[in-house]
C-alpha cells in the first residue's frame, strides 16, 4: 500500500460533518452473533474522477526568511554507509530523523537515505519533516515521481514481469492515465460485491480467532488477517475464491515473499547485523529466487481477470501488461496495505481500552439497526466516532511512511519557520509520520485521540491526513499520484471496525514488532451482550 495503493474515487466516501451524540437509551439491543441473520448490502456512487488541468505556476516570493538547507552528505561511500548504520541499527528510523532535527534546529535538512551503496546510485536527499513543507511532494507540477515509488532505488522489473507498473510511472507518461483508469474500472465493475464479501471473509477470520482462543488461550491476528484480506480481494474484485483454484491458500505467503524481495533494502528482518546489512542492504536479492512464486500469482490473476483484461484491451493496454499491473495493485498495494494497516489499527483501538470499545459498539449497532440491519455506505456515514477512529489511525501511523519526489525545477520550500531553496534535479524525501504528528498542526499530536475528527473543527483537520499520497480532502484522478484506491482503503478499514464491534463488546491483546507493521496477539474477545 503504497503511494499508488489501490484506492477508488468513485466510491466517494463523504466527509459529512456530524456531531458525536450518545446512543439512544432504551433502543432495542442487537444481539450477536445475529450477524449471521442480518442482510448485507452495498451502495456506492458512480461519479467518475475527472483530472484537473495541471499547470505549473512560478513560486511566489517566500514570506519567511531564506535559510541555507543545513546538513551534509559526508564523504562518498563513508557518509551513506554511516547514515545507513544509524538509520537501521545505531539509532533506528524515528531517532535518526529526530536527532538531526535537534542537531540542525530545522525540520528541513540534507541526509543520505538507505539503501545507499551498492544498490542506490545516489542516496542524497533533502529531508522534509513537518506538515507545512511535506505537501510539496504531492504537487506534480513541482516534483517528478518517475521510478521513485521505493525511493532512491527501484527494484528490478524482473519482479513485475518486465514492466514498469503504475506505481513507478509519473503522471506525465502516457501509460499512467490509461493504467490508473483501468484501476478505477477494476473497483467500479464489481463495487456491489465489496461490502458483502468483506462480511463473509472477515466472519471467517473471527471464527478462526475464536477457535484458536478457545484451544490455546491466545490467537495471533496476523496470519488469519492475511488470509481473510487475500480472500476478500479475490472474491470482491474478481469473483473468484482462491481456495477453489490451483493457488489454494498459498496466496498470502507467496505475496509476502515477493514483497520482501522488492523492499528488502529498506527493511530490518532481525538477522545478525553484519549478515543482514551485507545480504539485503548492500546487494539486491536475485529475482529468480521468486520467479516460480510470481508465476503462480500471475497465472491466478490471468485466469481470474477476464472482464478487466477485456476492458484493458479496449483501452489499448495489452492483456499481459494489464495483468502484471492488476497483480501489483491487488497484492502489493491493497493486500500489503491491509496486512500492515489492519493490525496497526487494531493495536491503537485495543490500547484505547473498554470505554472506546463500548462507545463504538453502541454507535455502530444503533446505526446498523436504524438501517434495517444492513451495513451500508449510508449507515456508516452515521457513525462519526467510527469514521474518526479510522482517520486517526491513518494519521498517527500512516501505512506508507516514506514519500519521494525529484524537483522538476528550482523550488522554494517553506517549513513553519523558514524558506529553503531546492535545485532542479534534487531528490526530496518526506517522512510522513512526522508530518502527520506535527505539533504546530495537531494538539496532542503524539496521542491517539479517537474523536479527533468528529464535528466541523475535526473535519477541517482532514486536509492534514496524508497517507494516500495526497490530502484526505482531495480525490485521486488521472493527473495526480494520489492513491487510486484511496476511498477503497478507507471503506475496508471502516468495515473492519464495524464488523468487529457488531460481533464483540471488547477485546484484549498483546503487541509486538514485525518487519511490516505491528504483531498483534489477541488474548480475549468478549462476544456482544447488548
Amino acid at each position: 500500500m503504497a503511494s499508488t495503493s489501490l484506492t477508488f474515487s468513485p466510491l466517494q466516501l463523504r466527509h459529512t460533518a456530524h456531531s458525536r451524540g450518545a446512543p439512544r437509551r432504551g433502543a432495542p439491543a442487537l444481539r450477536l452473533p445475529a450477524h449471521r441473520r442480518r442482510r448485507v448490502a452495498a451502495s456506492v456512487s458512480e461519479r467518475p474522477a475527472v483530472p484537473p488541468a495541471v499547470v505549473a505556476s512560478p513560486d511566489p516570493k517566500p514570506k519567511l526568511p531564506l535559510r541555507k538547507i543545513p546538513g551534509d552528505y559526508g564523504l562518498p561511500l563513508v557518509g551513506p554507509f554511516k547514515d545507513r548504520q544509524d538509520y537501521f541499527y545505531n539509532q533506528g528510523r524515528d531517532e535518526f530523523f529526530k536527532s538531526r532535527i535537534q542537531k540542525y534546529g530545522s525540520t528541513v535538512y540534507r541526509a543520505n537515505l538507505p539503501p545507499g551503496p551498492f544498490i542506490s546510485q545516489n542516496p542524497r536527499v533533502v529531508v522534509l519533516l513537518d506538515g507545512k513543507s511535506f505537501p510539496v511532494l504531492f504537487d506534480v507540477t513541482k516534483v517528478e515521481k518517475r521510478d521513485l515509488f521505493t525511493g532512491t532505488f527501484m527494484p528490478s522489473t524482473e519482479l513485475t514481469g518486465g514492466y514498469r507498473v503504475l506505481a513507478y510511472l509519473d503522471p506525465s507518461e502516457p501509460a499512467h492515465a490509461m493504467l490508473k483508469k483501468l484501476m478505477f474500472f477494476l473497483l467500479k465493475h464489481r463495487r456491489d460485491h465489496v461490502i458483502p464479501e468483506f462480511h463473509s471473509s472477515f466472519t471467517e477470520l473471527f471464527e478462526v480467532l475464536e477457535a484458536e482462543l478457545a484451544s490455546k488461550g491466545k490467537a495471533g491476528f496476523g496470519e488469519p488477517n492475511d488470509q481473510a484480506a487475500f480472500n476478500f480481494l479475490a472474491r470482491s474484485l474478481y469473483g473468484v475464491n482462491p481456495a477453489d483454484t490451483k493457488l489454494g491458500l498459498d496466496g498470502p505467503k507467496l505475496v509476502g515473499k515477493w514483497v520482501v524481495f522488492q523492499l528488502a533494502p529498506l527493511l530490518v528482518l532481525g538477522l545478525p547485523k553484519l549478515v543482514e546489512d551485507l545480504v539485503i542492504h548492500t546487494f539486491r536479492l536475485p529475482p529468480f529466487l521468486v520467479k516460480e512464486d510470481y508465476k503462480r500469482l500471475y497465472d491466478f490473476f490471468q485466469s481470474s481477470s477476464g472482464p478487466v483484461l477485456d476492458e484493458a484491451e479496449r483501452m489499448g493496454i495489452s492483456r499481459e501488461e494489464a495483468c502484471h499491473n492488476l497483480l501489483f495493485a491487488t497484492c502489493f498495494n491493497s493486500f500489503g496495505g491491509m496486512k500492515i494497516f489492519f493490525p496497526n489499527m487494531i493495536k491503537w483501538i485495543g490500547r484505547a481500552g473498554v470505554k472506546l470499545h463500548t462507545e463504538l459498539a453502541r454507535e455502530i449497532r444503533s446505526a446498523v439497526r436504524d438501517a434495517g440491519g444492513k451495513v451500508t455506505m449510508a449507515a456508516m456515514e452515521r457513525m462519526p466516532l467510527m469514521k474518526s477512529v479510522v482517520y486517526e489511525a491513518l494519521r498517527i501511523e500512516p501505512p506508507v511512511p516514506l514519500q519521494y519526489g525529484k524537483a522538476k525545477r528550482d523550488l522554494v520550500i517553506e517549513s513553519h519557520d523558514a524558506a529553503y531553496e531546492v535545485k532542479e534535479g534534487e531528490m526530496i524525501f518526506g517522512y510522513q509520520p512526522f508530518a502527520t504528528k506535527d505539533r504546530r498542526i495537531f494538539e496532542r499530536a503524539e496521542e491517539f485521540v479517537p474523536d479527533r475528527f468528529v464535528g466541523d473543527d475535526g473535519e477541517r483537520l482532514l486536509r492534514h491526513v496524508l497517507w494516500s499520497n495526497g490530502p484526505e480532502t482531495e480525490s485521486p484522478n488521472l493527473g495526480n499520484k494520489q492513491c487510486a484506491g484511496k476511498d477503497f482503503v478507507v471503506l475496508v478499514s471502516r468495515l473492519l471496525v464495524v464488523e468487529l464491534f457488531l460481533r464483540y463488546d471488547s477485546f484484549e491483546m498483546e503487541v509486538g514488532a514485525s518487519a511490516l507493521g505491528a504483531s498483534v496477539t489477541l488474548t480475549s474477545l468478549k462476544l456482544a451482550t447488548f
